[in-house]
């Protein structure tokens, strides 16, 4: 693992303890499963959520997609509550999450199995309908290897959903590649590269949603087909 991986992963952790000073629990977690559903909400054309038996959440964090799924969800498809969908959501910081943000609990979410564990060491006995990868691709620590696993994961046609931040300009994407500009994600691409790591391993793009725009980065949420 590179040191610039674990300065980001240091950073990252220090960075969620911030986030959550000062915040009351439950309006969060209700923030964030409401922004959570909005963004389905806009995927529901090209993702079968109905029918997806298996979910996968990687580098999950402690407030990731997987909060959705579960008995509080008030949409049909994710009716974990009767044991139809299984959720597994992996993330190499979980037990630091659990130790040392009051906010997260394992235990709040009974409807999912969590794993400690970095998206390229992932091995699941099963593979899913729907792997999610949420704000997470870039801060891993071998982006190949990484986007082989999230890949791999997903049944023949399933679907791969990556939330990334991409480089505007190409400049900068050089620049912070040099220097610790953009010190929590260690990999700094456009989106064209990195809807490349996808269709390179087989993945047809189905669609491409710009969330925001700002000057170095734009976020953007990806869903691809594995053919």
């Amino acid at each position: 693992m590179s040191i610039r991986w674990k300065i980001a992963q240091w950073f990252e952790l220090r960075w969620w303890q911030r986030y959550f000073e000062g915040k009351n629990k439950a309006q969060y977690y209700g923030w964030k499963r409401k922004y959570w559903n909005d963004l389905l909400d806009k995927l529901a054309d090209v993702l079968p959520l109905d029918s997806a038996k298996l979910i996968a959440d990687l580098g999950c964090g402690p407030a990731g997609i997987f909060i959705v799924f579960g008995p509080q969800t008030p949409k049909g498809g994710f009716n974990t509550n009767e044991g139809e969908t299984k959720v597994v959501a992996a993330d190499p910081l979980l037990n630091e999450y659990a130790a040392t943000l009051g906010f997260f609990d394992q235990k709040d979410f009974p409807y999912t199995t969590f794993v400690n564990q970095s998206l390229e060491d992932f091995s699941p006995a099963e593979k899913f309908d729907i792997v999610f990868c949420m704000n997470a691709i870039n801060h891993v620590a071998d982006i190949n290897r990484a986007y082989d696993k999230l890949v791999g994961a997903a049944k023949d046609g399933g679907s791969v959903v990556v939330s990334i931040d991409a480089h505007n300009h190409s400049f900068f994407k050089h620049l912070f590649r040099l220097v610790p500009g953009d010190i929590l994600h260690p990999h700094q691409y456009d989106l064209e590269e990195y809807n490349g790591f996808l269709t390179s391993r087989g993945c047809t793009v189905t669609k491409t949603v710009l969330i925001k725009k700002e000057f170095f980065f734009s976020h953007y949420v990806v869903v691809a087909k594995l053919s």
